[in-house]
């Protein structure tokens, strides 16, 4: 089964594909069987429950339970031939141990084990053996296993492209492979969806995708260097490595909107791999505020800075962003802890509980959350004053009890606290909170902190890993939240040029100071933009260690017109000039929502979509929206319009104009009149 030209390679795929039909043909006759079998449990059930006794009825519910799971298991399995029949495997290696001959490793998306010749003739591509296709070109190699490290050498290392069942390409490894492959899938089209990126995953990647080692694994990478796509292969590989003890249910992606989640949804699907919660930011706030509270939204808070330029609201969000800000409330913390519980001595009828033995019980919960503590005191005064009396307490007494331990402490409420940490500080000016208990969003995640650390929160236990996307837009508190609140493993990504909030971001080493051990990596290639695009984008905010993929295309455009109806009806003829074309994506990417909205009034067309905060999907064709909404996505063509000085001038838009025009794929045009932004004149 050496295979070694291509007529081989192609009578192989013609065998590989008629095995799979075989195995397919028995999964739907183990379906059916197990279906009529379920049938007659059912009917049999029905039939004679009558006089069945209770442990009967279990144990008949039972194996119906494991009939149905095993049916269920063999529709997942003819999924995945299936989906092995479109394409079943991207390369091969031909990889020889020590001592022994070389034997062909071929390597898909999920494995096939011929149950005929109990030969495995397709490998998963986390399976351990398959690392090596990654990570070595011809020559000595080695891949860990459970019992240790196995050397060889690779002999041979081939590179398919099989769609529909058929073979569009094979290529011999002369040098690096992965190259030629990813140059000819990123000139394609984009997708409506993030897809799978096995068969070109780099190195650097690879390692990772498969660290098995780090609690904290932070990704900061640049634009298009495929960091969210990276995690989700990595989240793949932990569920297949680690398939006994976690699931796809015991994962959590915390995501930037409901768009992105729409966007990335297909990519564990397409691995083989069920799809896994996510939650937004704001979501997660909702479900650990107290419900009396209304919030401003983070979209909400960057649209305001967008709009208006408030000093004393930027100050406020700048002071909550940063680290002595989380430092003072740990502080202040203490100070609660040590002076807050004025204890003196309480009288239960006759006899005396006091104040030491209140302080001392107090001081024995420290590692109880504070407020949770007056129940565990009071208990314990109940005790001290049923030893005393020697006889039992009355009602009365117990609930007297239970009520005069709280108010020994200063206050009983977290927002009270809150309240009185500014006055702590001697900054009072900082909080704004009306009278509707509206909470802007730089104090909606500090409140939380304080929430957590006086009462805990046990919410999120059965979480077993936690990915954070866009981890620049989040801030020091916010991060000391998930930690308390998530104890599982994460990985946290993002790229500091890409914050939409220069006030609040957060750079791989703030967080490194929250998670001291985290594995940081740092991706500097990126693989979306053309050459010229990647340039183009320096100018807006310099990046020296970015390494663009060396593929080229048209250099930017930056067009001026006399006025704004001017270019509204340009872009309208770059629009029917895109439809026409064999791209699949057109962004319009714009800087604000209400831009947006306006652009999309006027450019109302068949095919062109308005992308809001409400959108929870992510739809092929033209797309006009906010750069923080496009944030994580890509498009073949990108415009920005309305780039002029009047719309780009401070540093929030500075970071704006960088992600718009970092969206794109092939080609970026820029739109005007009047003034063109200094970003660009630079």
């Amino acid at each position: 089964m050496m295979n070694v030209t291509e007529q081989e390679e192609k009578e192989y795929l013609e065998e590989i594909k008629e095995q799979l039909t075989l195995a397919i043909r028995r999964v739907d006759d183990a379906v059916r069987q197990f279906s009529d079998e379920l049938r007659q449990k059912k009917q049999y059930i029905h039939e004679h429950q009558s006089g069945m006794d209770e442990a009967d009825m279990v144990a008949a519910g039972q194996s119906i339970n494991r009939m149905a799971f095993t049916g269920e298991g063999a529709v997942a399995r003819k999924r995945k031939l299936l989906k092995l029949g479109q394409s079943p495997y991207f390369g091969r290696i031909d990889f020889a141990a020590r001592g022994q001959a070389a034997a062909p490793v071929y390597i898909g998306v999920h494995s096939f084990f011929d149950e005929q010749q109990r030969l495995n003739r397709i490998y998963d591509w986390r399976a351990p053996i398959s690392s090596m296709f990654y990570d070595f070109e011809l020559g000595d190699a080695f891949y860990a296993t459970p019992s240790g490290r196995i050397q060889g050498q690779i002999e041979r290392k081939r590179q398919y492209k099989i769609r529909d069942g058929r073979m569009e390409f094979m290529l011999e490894n002369d040098v690096n492979i992965h190259d030629d492959v990813l140059q000819r899938e990123l000139a394609k089209s984009s997708d409506d969806k993030m897809r799978n990126i096995v068969a070109t995953i780099q190195r650097d990647q690879n390692a990772v995708i498969r660290n098995e080692d780090a609690s904290v694994m932070v990704i900061q990478g640049v634009a298009g260097s495929g960091k969210t796509s990276i995690a989700l292969h990595r989240i793949a590989f932990l569920l297949y490595r680690y398939r006994e003890t976690i699931a796809a249910k015991d994962v959590l992606i915390i995501s930037p909107n409901k768009v992105f989640a729409d966007y990335i949804s297909n990519v564990l699907p397409e691995l083989g791999e069920e799809h896994i919660p996510e939650l937004g930011m704001d979501e997660l706030a909702a479900d650990l505020l107290d419900p009396r509270f209304r919030f401003q939204t983070f979209f909400e808070q960057v649209t305001a800075l967008l709009e208006h330029h408030d000093a004393a609201f930027i100050e406020r969000i700048r002071f909550k962003s940063s680290f002595e800000f989380l430092s003072q409330l740990n502080q202040y913390l203490i100070y609660v802890e040590n002076t807050y519980f004025t204890v003196k001595e309480l009288r239960v009828g006759s006899t005396v509980v006091p104040a030491p033995f209140l302080l001392a019980r107090f001081k024995a919960y420290h590692r109880v959350p504070l407020l949770k503590r007056f129940p565990l005191v009071a208990n314990d005064v109940r005790d001290f004053v049923r030893d005393a009396t020697r006889r039992k307490l009355t009602g009365q007494e117990k609930s007297s009890i239970g009520e005069a331990i709280p108010r020994m402490f200063r206050f009983q409420q977290v927002p009270e606290l809150y309240r009185d940490f500014y006055r702590w500080l001697g900054k009072p000016e900082l909080l704004k909170l009306d009278q509707r208990q509206y909470l802007e969003y730089a104090d909606v995640f500090a409140l939380i902190y304080l929430r957590l650390r006086l009462e805990g929160i046990t919410a999120y236990e059965h979480v077993k890993h936690l990915l954070v996307d866009e981890m620049q837009d989040y801030t020091p508190v916010q991060y000391a939240v998930l930690s308390r609140l998530f104890t599982c493993r994460k990985t946290i990504l993002g790229d500091v040029s890409q914050m939409v909030n220069p006030y609040s971001s957060s750079s791989a080493e703030t967080i490194e100071r929250v998670f001291p051990q985290a594995d940081v990596v740092k991706l500097f290639r990126s693989y979306r933009s053309t050459v010229e695009i990647t340039a183009f984008a320096q100018r807006i905010t310099p990046n020296p260690n970015i390494l663009p993929l060396d593929r080229h295309g048209r250099e930017p455009v930056v067009a001026r017109y006399a006025g704004p109806a001017e270019e509204l009806a340009a872009i309208r003829g770059m629009i029917a000039e895109f439809q026409r074309s064999a791209s699949h994506s057109l962004g319009i990417i714009c800087k604000t929502l209400r831009q947006a909205e306006q652009a999309y009034q006027a450019l109302q067309a068949p095919g062109v979509h308005l992308l809001t905060a409400e959108s929870t999907t992510f739809k092929e064709g033209v797309i006009i929206t906010s750069a923080h909404l496009a944030k994580g996505l890509e498009f073949d063509e990108v415009i920005v319009p309305f780039a002029s000085a009047r719309t780009y001038k401070t540093d929030v838009d500075r970071s704006m104009l960088y992600v718009a025009c970092t969206r794109a794929m092939h080609q970026l045009t820029l739109t005007y009149s009047g003034e063109l932004t200094s970003f660009l004149t630079a």
